[in-house]
């Protein structure tokens, strides 16, 4: 299947740019070789609230609804995220490390954030997603895999599998087989 999204200076040139200060550099000559699935809604089920831009770029206020106050001073970002309409969210350059997976360990390797690019879904884990992030997720990742080649169909992974004492998104709602049968 051809891309139709372009990576140009490590930005995905078809996604909306919301630049978060929520990242750091890579350590030096650590490829990209990872792509983590997650998911996320603020407040949790609610979707299309703006709430995890607003997240992940320090500017939640943690006040506005009970759930945040446990995100009060939370630093978490993603490279992507992808809206129930489809929709794709940009906010840090694929070169620098979001801080998406926290503590986290993939084939014997730890810190997933060091060799990973991090892509959010708007929902949750029992939620199906629609057709149309289906699409956009699958456009980006070809895009990432001509873009950075050592991202293969077989590391891309939930982050459920590199946190699995922590964390069970992107769920059971999750149809991997769908999403990898496009790839």
């Amino acid at each position: 299947m051809q891309c139709k999204d372009v990576i140009e200076d490590h930005w995905l040139i078809t996604a909306r740019k919301i630049p978060s200060p929520n990242y750091n550099e890579r350590p030096p000559g650590v490829d990209i070789d990872l792509l983590v699935i997650h998911n996320i809604s603020l407040p949790a089920g609610e979707f299309g609230t703006g709430c995890v831009e607003q997240l992940f770029t320090n500017c939640l206020d943690c006040l506005s609804h009970p759930s945040f106050e446990e995100l009060d001073g939370l630093k978490v970002s993603s490279h992507l995220y992808i809206d129930r309409v489809g929709e794709v969210v940009q906010f840090v350059p694929f070169n620098l490390r979001a801080w998406h997976a926290g503590q986290s360990e993939y084939q014997g390797r730890c810190n997933c954030n060091d060799f990973s690019v991090g892509i959010e879904m708007e929902g949750t884990d029992n939620c199906p997603y629609t057709d149309q992030q289906y699409q956009s997720l699958s456009n980006v990742t070809r895009s990432l895999m001509m873009a950075y080649p050592a991202i293969t169909t077989d590391r891309i992974v939930g982050h459920c599998e590199i946190a699995p004492d922590r964390k069970t998104d992107p769920g059971a709602a999750f149809d991997w087989e769908r999403y990898k049968g496009h790839l």
